[in-house]
Protein backbone atom coordinates (compact mmCIF):
# COMPACT_ATOMS: atom_id res chain seq x y z
CA UNK A 1 0.00 0.00 0.00
CA UNK A 2 1.29 3.43 -0.98
CA UNK A 3 1.91 5.94 1.87
CA UNK A 4 0.14 9.35 1.19
CA UNK A 5 2.36 12.21 1.32
CA UNK A 6 -0.78 14.02 2.26
CA UNK A 7 -3.51 13.59 4.35
CA UNK A 8 -6.71 15.82 3.91
CA UNK A 9 -9.00 15.80 6.79
CA UNK A 10 -12.16 16.89 6.72
CA UNK A 11 -14.32 17.94 9.73
CA UNK A 12 -18.21 17.26 9.33
CA UNK A 13 -21.16 18.08 11.73
CA UNK A 14 -24.55 18.03 9.80
CA UNK A 15 -22.55 18.65 6.88
CA UNK A 16 -24.45 16.48 4.37
CA UNK A 17 -25.49 19.16 1.96
CA UNK A 18 -22.06 20.11 1.48
CA UNK A 19 -19.92 17.27 1.54
CA UNK A 20 -20.93 15.87 -1.76
CA UNK A 21 -19.55 19.05 -3.61
CA UNK A 22 -16.16 18.87 -1.06
CA UNK A 23 -15.59 15.27 -1.41
CA UNK A 24 -15.73 15.49 -5.41
CA UNK A 25 -13.24 18.18 -5.46
CA UNK A 26 -11.20 16.47 -3.59
CA UNK A 27 -11.60 13.07 -5.55
CA UNK A 28 -10.79 15.08 -8.62
CA UNK A 29 -7.35 17.04 -7.72
CA UNK A 30 -4.92 16.51 -10.32
CA UNK A 31 -1.07 17.20 -10.25
CA UNK A 32 -0.72 16.30 -6.47
CA UNK A 33 1.30 13.82 -4.93
CA UNK A 34 -0.77 10.58 -3.62
CA UNK A 35 -2.72 11.40 -0.84
CA UNK A 36 -5.40 10.05 1.45
CA UNK A 37 -9.06 11.76 2.50
CA UNK A 38 -10.26 11.44 5.86
CA UNK A 39 -13.75 12.60 7.22
CA UNK A 40 -13.88 12.71 10.80
CA UNK A 41 -17.80 13.19 11.60
CA UNK A 42 -18.51 15.12 14.78
CA UNK A 43 -21.81 13.02 15.88
CA UNK A 44 -23.56 14.43 13.33
CA UNK A 45 -27.57 13.09 13.47
CA UNK A 46 -28.28 14.01 9.59
CA UNK A 47 -27.32 10.65 7.59
CA UNK A 48 -23.91 11.94 6.84
CA UNK A 49 -21.76 8.82 8.05
CA UNK A 50 -24.17 7.03 5.73
CA UNK A 51 -23.88 8.82 2.72
CA UNK A 52 -19.67 8.33 3.31
CA UNK A 53 -20.26 5.09 3.72
CA UNK A 54 -22.02 4.19 0.97
CA UNK A 55 -20.97 7.05 -1.73
CA UNK A 56 -17.06 7.09 -0.76
CA UNK A 57 -15.75 3.77 -0.13
CA UNK A 58 -12.00 5.64 -0.40
CA UNK A 59 -12.86 7.82 2.04
CA UNK A 60 -11.24 6.65 5.74
CA UNK A 61 -14.50 7.78 7.62
CA UNK A 62 -13.80 8.61 11.39
CA UNK A 63 -16.81 8.73 13.47
CA UNK A 64 -16.96 10.32 17.37
CA UNK A 65 -20.25 9.72 18.80
CA UNK A 66 -20.26 13.34 19.43
CA UNK A 67 -19.33 16.51 18.85
CA UNK A 68 -15.59 17.19 20.14
CA UNK A 69 -15.27 20.67 18.07
CA UNK A 70 -13.09 22.00 15.52
CA UNK A 71 -10.44 21.33 17.91
CA UNK A 72 -11.06 17.81 19.26
CA UNK A 73 -12.50 16.39 15.50
CA UNK A 74 -9.52 17.56 13.48
CA UNK A 75 -7.04 16.27 16.37
CA UNK A 76 -8.66 12.82 15.69
CA UNK A 77 -8.12 13.12 11.99
CA UNK A 78 -4.35 13.82 12.80
CA UNK A 79 -4.34 11.17 14.56
CA UNK A 80 -5.56 8.58 11.98
CA UNK A 81 -3.80 10.19 9.14
CA UNK A 82 -0.22 8.32 8.09
CA UNK A 83 0.52 11.52 5.70
CA UNK A 84 3.89 13.70 6.38
CA UNK A 85 1.44 16.60 5.37
CA UNK A 86 -1.65 17.44 6.89
CA UNK A 87 -4.01 19.05 4.64
CA UNK A 88 -7.48 20.56 6.76
CA UNK A 89 -10.35 21.40 4.93
CA UNK A 90 -13.60 22.54 5.75
CA UNK A 91 -16.21 20.74 4.20
CA UNK A 92 -18.48 23.68 3.17
CA UNK A 93 -15.60 24.48 0.64
CA UNK A 94 -15.13 23.71 -3.05
CA UNK A 95 -11.01 23.26 -3.49
CA UNK A 96 -9.95 24.02 -7.32
CA UNK A 97 -8.35 21.15 -9.51
CA UNK A 98 -5.00 22.10 -8.94
CA UNK A 99 -5.49 23.22 -4.93
CA UNK A 100 -3.36 20.13 -3.45
CA UNK A 101 -0.57 19.98 -6.20
CA UNK A 102 -0.23 24.02 -5.41
CA UNK A 103 0.16 23.75 -1.38
CA UNK A 104 2.47 21.00 -2.05
CA UNK A 105 4.37 22.64 -4.37
CA UNK A 106 4.30 25.82 -2.31
CA UNK A 107 6.11 23.61 0.54
CA UNK A 108 8.69 22.07 -1.36
CA UNK A 109 9.57 25.91 -2.62
CA UNK A 110 9.49 27.41 1.03
CA UNK A 111 10.93 24.61 3.39
CA UNK A 112 11.48 26.80 5.89
CA UNK A 113 7.49 27.85 6.37
CA UNK A 114 5.45 24.59 7.94
CA UNK A 115 2.29 25.77 7.37
CA UNK A 116 0.55 26.69 3.76
CA UNK A 117 -2.25 28.39 3.63
CA UNK A 118 -4.62 28.95 0.82
CA UNK A 119 -6.25 31.69 -1.28
CA UNK A 120 -10.01 31.25 -0.29
CA UNK A 121 -12.88 32.82 -2.24
CA UNK A 122 -16.73 33.17 -2.04
CA UNK A 123 -18.24 30.39 -2.61
CA UNK A 124 -21.01 32.09 -4.52
CA UNK A 125 -19.08 34.98 -5.52
CA UNK A 126 -15.38 33.61 -6.07
CA UNK A 127 -14.29 37.27 -7.53
CA UNK A 128 -14.46 38.14 -4.17
CA UNK A 129 -11.54 37.39 -1.23
CA UNK A 130 -12.84 35.48 1.75
CA UNK A 131 -8.92 35.39 3.15
CA UNK A 132 -5.72 35.54 2.18
CA UNK A 133 -4.19 34.07 5.40
CA UNK A 134 -4.90 35.24 8.86
CA UNK A 135 -3.15 38.58 9.99
CA UNK A 136 -2.85 39.56 13.82
CA UNK A 137 -2.96 42.70 15.48
CA UNK A 138 0.03 43.98 18.17
CA UNK A 139 -3.34 45.26 20.19
CA UNK A 140 -4.27 41.46 20.59
CA UNK A 141 -6.55 40.61 17.82
CA UNK A 142 -6.84 38.24 14.45
CA UNK A 143 -8.45 39.37 11.02
CA UNK A 144 -8.85 37.75 7.68
CA UNK A 145 -6.22 39.35 5.16
CA UNK A 146 -8.25 41.04 2.21
CA UNK A 147 -11.96 39.91 3.81
CA UNK A 148 -14.32 41.43 1.44
CA UNK A 149 -11.17 42.69 -1.65
CA UNK A 150 -11.48 41.69 -5.30
CA UNK A 151 -9.52 38.20 -4.88
CA UNK A 152 -7.53 39.82 -8.01
CA UNK A 153 -5.84 42.00 -5.67
CA UNK A 154 -3.99 39.13 -3.47
CA UNK A 155 -2.32 36.80 -6.62
CA UNK A 156 1.24 37.58 -4.85
CA UNK A 157 2.20 34.42 -2.80
CA UNK A 158 3.79 35.84 0.52
CA UNK A 159 4.96 35.56 3.89
CA UNK A 160 1.50 35.56 6.29
CA UNK A 161 1.39 35.49 10.01
CA UNK A 162 -1.23 32.63 9.87
CA UNK A 163 -2.90 30.10 8.38
CA UNK A 164 -6.66 30.33 7.89
CA UNK A 165 -8.05 27.08 9.31
CA UNK A 166 -11.07 26.89 6.49
CA UNK A 167 -7.98 25.24 3.84
CA UNK A 168 -4.09 25.05 4.97
CA UNK A 169 -1.34 22.37 5.32
CA UNK A 170 0.70 21.92 8.07
CA UNK A 171 4.05 19.68 8.07
CA UNK A 172 2.69 16.28 10.08
CA UNK A 173 5.96 16.72 12.71
CA UNK A 174 5.85 20.13 13.35
CA UNK A 175 1.60 19.30 14.21
CA UNK A 176 2.58 16.75 16.48
CA UNK A 177 5.43 18.77 18.11
CA UNK A 178 2.74 21.35 18.86
CA UNK A 179 0.23 18.98 19.96
CA UNK A 180 -2.39 19.82 17.72
CA UNK A 181 -4.75 21.78 18.05
CA UNK A 182 -5.60 23.20 21.31
CA UNK A 183 -8.89 21.25 22.80
CA UNK A 184 -10.25 23.76 25.12
CA UNK A 185 -10.87 26.10 22.16
CA UNK A 186 -13.14 23.82 20.92
CA UNK A 187 -13.45 26.02 17.96
CA UNK A 188 -13.08 29.96 16.78
CA UNK A 189 -9.31 31.20 17.14
CA UNK A 190 -8.30 27.58 16.96
CA UNK A 191 -6.03 28.42 13.96
CA UNK A 192 -4.85 32.08 15.02
CA UNK A 193 -3.73 30.06 18.48
CA UNK A 194 -1.52 27.10 16.17
CA UNK A 195 0.04 29.56 13.96
CA UNK A 196 0.86 31.75 16.91
CA UNK A 197 2.34 29.11 18.49
CA UNK A 198 4.33 27.71 15.17
CA UNK A 199 5.80 31.49 15.18
CA UNK A 200 6.62 31.34 18.57
CA UNK A 201 8.54 27.98 17.65
CA UNK A 202 9.99 29.75 14.31
CA UNK A 203 7.97 27.74 12.00
CA UNK A 204 6.74 30.35 8.95
CA UNK A 205 3.46 30.32 7.43
CA UNK A 206 3.51 30.76 3.13
CA UNK A 207 0.04 32.48 1.53
CA UNK A 208 0.04 30.33 -1.85
CA UNK A 209 -2.20 32.72 -4.07
CA UNK A 210 -2.44 30.17 -6.45
CA UNK A 211 -3.99 27.17 -4.63
CA UNK A 212 -7.60 28.40 -4.32
CA UNK A 213 -10.72 27.47 -2.36
CA UNK A 214 -14.38 28.18 -2.44
CA UNK A 215 -15.57 29.00 0.88
CA UNK A 216 -19.28 29.07 1.82
CA UNK A 217 -18.28 30.26 5.58
CA UNK A 218 -20.24 29.54 8.96
CA UNK A 219 -22.07 26.01 7.81
CA UNK A 220 -21.41 24.60 11.03
CA UNK A 221 -21.35 27.25 13.99
CA UNK A 222 -22.32 30.44 11.58
CA UNK A 223 -20.41 33.65 11.36
CA UNK A 224 -22.31 35.26 13.41
CA UNK A 225 -24.27 32.63 15.70
CA UNK A 226 -23.85 33.31 19.68
CA UNK A 227 -22.11 29.52 19.87
CA UNK A 228 -19.43 31.29 17.25
CA UNK A 229 -19.33 35.01 18.97
CA UNK A 230 -18.94 33.68 22.43
CA UNK A 231 -16.03 31.02 21.60
CA UNK A 232 -14.69 34.19 19.55
CA UNK A 233 -14.54 36.79 22.43
CA UNK A 234 -13.11 33.94 24.93
CA UNK A 235 -10.80 32.18 22.38
CA UNK A 236 -9.29 36.11 21.63
CA UNK A 237 -8.20 36.49 24.98
CA UNK A 238 -6.87 33.01 25.80
CA UNK A 239 -4.97 33.63 21.97
CA UNK A 240 -3.31 36.44 23.73
CA UNK A 241 -2.47 36.06 26.93
CA UNK A 242 -0.82 32.52 26.39
CA UNK A 243 1.50 33.60 23.55
CA UNK A 244 2.14 36.44 23.43
CA UNK A 245 5.36 37.66 25.47
CA UNK A 246 5.24 39.47 28.26
CA UNK A 247 7.00 42.83 27.26
CA UNK A 248 4.88 43.08 24.61
CA UNK A 249 1.04 42.28 26.65
CA UNK A 250 2.38 45.16 29.04
CA UNK A 251 3.08 47.53 26.17
CA UNK A 252 0.10 47.00 24.41
CA UNK A 253 -2.70 46.44 27.46
CA UNK A 254 -4.33 49.24 27.14
CA UNK A 255 -4.58 48.95 23.17
CA UNK A 256 -6.16 45.83 24.04
CA UNK A 257 -8.26 46.54 26.41
CA UNK A 258 -9.65 49.30 23.66
CA UNK A 259 -9.63 46.82 20.83
CA UNK A 260 -11.77 44.34 23.14
CA UNK A 261 -14.41 47.05 24.33
CA UNK A 262 -14.62 48.09 20.29
CA UNK A 263 -15.59 44.48 19.76
CA UNK A 264 -18.13 44.01 22.62
CA UNK A 265 -19.60 47.54 21.09
CA UNK A 266 -19.89 45.95 17.88
CA UNK A 267 -21.71 42.66 18.94
CA UNK A 268 -24.17 44.76 21.43
CA UNK A 269 -24.80 46.88 18.03
CA UNK A 270 -25.64 43.62 15.89
CA UNK A 271 -27.68 41.87 18.96
CA UNK A 272 -25.23 39.68 20.04
CA UNK A 273 -23.91 41.37 23.49
CA UNK A 274 -24.62 38.49 25.72
CA UNK A 275 -22.54 35.69 24.10
CA UNK A 276 -20.31 38.19 23.69
CA UNK A 277 -19.86 39.14 27.33
CA UNK A 278 -20.12 35.54 28.28
CA UNK A 279 -17.10 34.76 26.08
CA UNK A 280 -14.99 37.42 28.04
CA UNK A 281 -16.43 36.14 31.74
CA UNK A 282 -15.41 32.64 30.68
CA UNK A 283 -11.90 34.01 29.51
CA UNK A 284 -11.51 35.25 32.51
CA UNK A 285 -12.88 31.98 34.28
CA UNK A 286 -10.21 29.91 32.89
CA UNK A 287 -7.43 32.37 33.38
CA UNK A 288 -5.49 30.08 35.89
CA UNK A 289 -5.43 27.22 33.15
CA UNK A 290 -4.52 29.51 30.16
CA UNK A 291 -1.55 30.96 32.75
CA UNK A 292 -0.86 27.36 33.10
CA UNK A 293 -0.61 26.69 29.16
CA UNK A 294 1.29 29.99 28.40
CA UNK A 295 4.16 29.11 30.88
CA UNK A 296 4.53 25.75 28.80
CA UNK A 297 4.18 27.70 25.29
CA UNK A 298 6.55 30.22 26.72
CA UNK A 299 9.30 27.74 27.65
CA UNK A 300 9.87 26.24 24.36
CA UNK A 301 9.76 29.36 22.33
CA UNK A 302 12.70 29.92 20.27
CA UNK A 303 12.10 33.57 19.32
CA UNK A 304 11.87 37.09 20.57
CA UNK A 305 9.46 39.56 20.35
CA UNK A 306 11.65 41.88 18.08
CA UNK A 307 11.56 38.96 15.60
CA UNK A 308 7.62 39.00 16.04
CA UNK A 309 6.68 42.05 15.98
CA UNK A 310 7.27 43.11 12.04
CA UNK A 311 4.37 40.38 11.53
CA UNK A 312 2.16 42.07 13.23
CA UNK A 313 -0.17 45.39 12.26
CA UNK A 314 0.00 48.08 15.02
CA UNK A 315 -2.50 50.37 13.99
CA UNK A 316 -5.58 48.48 14.01
CA UNK A 317 -7.59 51.46 14.05
CA UNK A 318 -5.95 52.09 10.87
CA UNK A 319 -6.28 49.01 8.74
CA UNK A 320 -7.84 49.11 5.21
CA UNK A 321 -11.83 48.60 5.95
CA UNK A 322 -11.68 45.55 3.75
CA UNK A 323 -9.39 43.96 5.97
CA UNK A 324 -12.02 44.75 8.82
CA UNK A 325 -12.53 42.47 11.71
CA UNK A 326 -13.68 38.91 10.73
CA UNK A 327 -13.42 36.91 14.20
Amino acid sequence: MTVPAISVIILNHNGREWLPRCLAAVAAQRGAPPFETIVVDNGSSDGSPALVRAQYPDVLLIETGRNLGYTGGNNEGARAARGGWLAFLNNDTGAAPDWLGRLHAAALAHPGHALITSRIVLMDAPQTLDSAGDGYLRAGGAFKRGHGAPAIEFEQSQEVFGACGAAFMIRRAVFEELEGFDESFFAVYEDVDLSYRARLRGYGCWYAADAIVRHAGGATLGVRSPSAVFHGQRNLEWTWIQNTPWPAIITTAPAHVVYSLAGLAHYARSGLAGPAVRGKIAALRGLPEALRARRRIQAARKVSDRQLAPLMHRAWLTLKRREKRAR
